[in-house]
């Protein structure tokens, strides 16, 4: 028998985020042969729902309001729990984002679910649905199920492939009214620290720095070479600490976990809170000067040289590729 599944469609600058339509796909492997139903929460956020619909929702539920143009915990709360009262569902989606991890346990707790954080993949076994996520810092990976009530889950992004965009898909939008009372925070102004361009926990191509990279101008190699691959750049704790970049791009267990196709790691020892952040991305590359580095021992290809030779070096060889195709 199939489950209704609500998910939550993530949008930032105006944009769906990747992670929406990863979360769509996982939706529907719990739903079977049920219904998926997206959620879209903001101010103007209609326009968006034939994208989730193209990705497999198989119709879109929105709530607009100006007190939700920006992301709070109360107002989307508000917002979420009309939705979820009138639709009774099986199922809750999330992604494993910041949005994703502040309200996805404030819903699951006000209804009494089960929540399952940080999902790698899920699978159907004698018809009950498994979640695997990783633990430990990534050493290992567990397999849970809810027992009882509305399951809940945040996925990891970059884990679960999104379906193929079917442009001829259509589907049902109904837009919801829920007055939104009592916020007790206000956004009066968002000031983006982070730099432009690819979403770093979204990235196919994660360039990272550490230490090794001795200075702020020493990121600008990076970031050089993450243009070439269209990918984004990240640090390791130790480079934020010593201010050659902002916080904002920390990979590891205090910062960002990332799981990219491309990983590459320059100057970068191998912390275990760094690799906490990283370990499971598809292929690992790691540059360094020291051949006993720990880094190299989860990395699937090393680079043993000075990174100040080796990254003008590779920059240039990938622009040349790219040229060529």
């Amino acid at each position: 028998m199939g489950k209704k599944v609500l998910v939550l469609g993530e949008i930032r600058d105006g944009q769906l985020r990747n992670v929406s339509f990863e979360a769509i796909a996982a939706g529907k492997k719990i739903a079977g042969d049920g219904e998926t139903v997206g959620v879209l929460i903001g101010e103007s956020v209609t326009k968006l729902a034939e994208e989730l619909i193209h990705y497999g929702a198989d119709r879109v539920i929105t709530v607009e309001d100006a007190q939700l143009a920006q992301y709070t915990s109360d107002g989307y709360s508000q917002a979420f729990m009309a939705v979820l009262d009138q639709e009774k569902p099986d199922g809750v989606i999330f992604g494993h984002t910041a949005l994703g991890k502040d309200l996805s346990p404030k819903i699951a707790a006000k209804i009494d679910g089960g929540l399952v954080s940080d999902v790698t993949s899920i699978e159907e076994k004698d018809g009950e649905v498994i979640f695997t996520r990783p633990i430990h810092s990534g050493k290992a990976f567990e397999k849970l199920k809810v027992k009882k009530g509305i399951v809940f889950a945040t996925i990891r992004p970059n884990n679960i492939a999104p379906l193929q965009k079917d442009i001829q898909r259509s589907g049902e939008v109904l837009s919801i009214a829920v007055v939104i009372t009592n916020l007790r925070t206000i956004i009066q102004e968002v000031v983006r620290k982070a730099a432009t361009g690819v979403d770093l926990s979204e990235a196919k191509v994660v360039i990272a720095g550490g230490r090794g990279m001795k200075s702020a101008e020493g990121f600008e190699l990076l970031d050089g070479l993450a243009k070439v691959l269209g990918g984004a750049v990240g640090a390791s704790r130790g480079a934020c600490d010593a201010d050659f970049c902002d916080y904002s791009l920390q990979i590891g267990q205090t910062g960002k976990v990332v799981t990219p196709d491309l990983y590459i790691a320059v100057g970068i020892s191998g912390a275990i809170q760094h690799l906490a952040g990283m370990s499971n991305s598809k292929v690992i590359v790691a540059i360094n000067k020291d051949p006993e580095a720990n880094i190299f021992k989860i990395a699937d290809y090393g680079i043993v040289g000075d990174l100040f030779e080796v990254l003008p070096l590779l920059t240039e060889e990938f622009e040349s590729l790219r040229a060529v195709h």
